[in-house]
């Protein structure tokens, strides 16, 4: 658990706040923005509403205002998320876009989003909402910066309950993969940096086609590095070039994406062992090869473009052979492991929000109070990973000064 006591200079917590909330257009919700963001860096434990505004003051006024200012005030969560963009942009050096996942647990079924759900992770269903984030990665941490609501059908096809939790006119049942695609068309039109590959496991999002995802990653000229599932359909060929054939799809024989490794097939794919880059551990062991996809169509064309499967073989040998797949042909193996890497930070960040700023505490039940308190937890952590600086306390705790 940590808790964060504020300091006062070029970096504090108002200066933060008049430039990622600048676009809130009332001076009342900037302030309460700052409240809020105080409260989530510096309230230990559960961050409910009423201990953030017993944080702040003993008026009880603080409490409705609060509450008031992330379930009811009606101001725009784009903008904010854009600075918010912006301003972590200019703090790292993002390598990578992260398409990433929150499972908010929820215990009743009135909750914006609530459904029941199999977790791979935990082997277990559970009811909970669905987060679908992104996360700009360097190769030590992930920030989060957009989300989305997973709505499963009975969402979309109840107005009462789209109603009673504000659910726009304009919103309605989508799959994780376009999701994702929507969050990097956001992504693009908001940073002030060139794209950036994409990483993702659309399958650990419980996502059902690896294939669309990468369809509309390629036909926005997108790089990316995506894991897909063993059963992905795919030709493999080691000199297979990008082709434009209206008639013939020209695709060959199609298998199982794993079927490739289990063969000895010498021409069609290398193996490669590469050193850690850091010169400590182990070496990792990749197989790879050139394949296609089923061809995507674009402006009544049939597009086929080649991408690199790569099997990267995992330390542990209780653990399962995973497969990625890659716009990056031409990029050495480091790089793609490297990339591989930043999925795992979007997790732990997660987690970290989960622990200390209050991810899985929102009392709200509505659409605009879901994606406010996911803009002001994802703000706090922001804040935290460029201005904090731990310090050791007594029970168990941490306590971090934040400037």
């Amino acid at each position: 658990m940590v808790a964060y006591a504020l300091t006062a200079d070029h970096t504090s917590v108002p200066v933060f706040v008049e430039k990622v909330f600048e676009d809130l257009p009332r001076t009342d919700q900037r302030r309460w923005a700052e409240v809020y963001l105080r409260g989530l860096l510096t309230t230990p434990g559960k961050k409910s509403v009423r201990r953030l505004a017993a944080a702040a003051s003993s008026a009880p006024a603080v409490s409705q205002s609060l509450h008031q200012f992330v379930n009811a005030s009606p101001w725009d969560w784009s903008p904010v998320r854009a600075e918010l963009t912006r301003w972590v942009e200019q703090e790292m050096a993002p390598q990578a876009w992260v398409v990433g996942q929150a499972v908010l647990r929820k215990r009743g079924e009135h909750s914006c989003g609530v459904h029941r759900r199999f977790l791979a992770s935990t082997g277990r269903s559970v009811t909970c909402q669905i987060g679908v984030g992104m996360f700009l990665s360097s190769d030590d941490q992930a920030v989060p910066v957009d989300w989305r609501l997973l709505l499963p059908g009975s969402w979309a096809k109840d107005p009462e309950r789209r109603a009673r939790t504000r659910i726009p006119t304009g919103v309605g049942p989508r799959s994780v993969e376009q999701h994702a695609l929507d969050l990097v068309d956001t992504l693009t039109d908001t940073s002030l940096n060139a794209p950036l590959p994409v990483v993702a496991d659309l399958e650990a999002l419980g996502g059902t086609s690896a294939t669309a995802l990468v369809h509309g990653l390629a036909l926005r000229g997108h790089d990316f590095a995506v894991v897909v599932p063993d059963s992905l359909k795919v030709a493999a060929g080691r000199h297979l070039r990008v082709q434009r054939s209206p008639g013939n799809d020209g695709q060959g024989l199609m298998i199982a994406a794993r079927r490739l490794f289990d063969f000895e097939a010498g021409a069609l794919t290398q193996v490669e062992t590469v050193a850690p880059r850091d010169g400590r551990g182990r070496p990792t062991t990749v197989m790879s090869a050139f394949v296609r996809l089923p061809a995507a169509e674009q402006g009544g064309e049939r597009i086929h473009r080649t991408y690199q499967l790569l099997a990267v073989r995992p330390h542990d040998a209780r653990q399962p052979l995973r497969l990625w797949l890659t716009s990056l042909t031409q990029a050495r193996t480091e790089t793609i492991l490297a990339l591989t890497r930043t999925l795992a930070h979007a997790g732990d960040s997660v987690k970290e929000m989960s622990d200390d700023f209050g991810l899985q505490d929102f009392e709200g039940r509505s659409y605009p109070g879901w994606h406010h308190h996911m803009t002001m937890v994802s703000a706090a952590h922001a804040y935290s990973r460029f201005h904090g600086q731990a310090i050791p306390t007594g029970g168990g705790e941490r306590l971090l000064v934040a400037a």
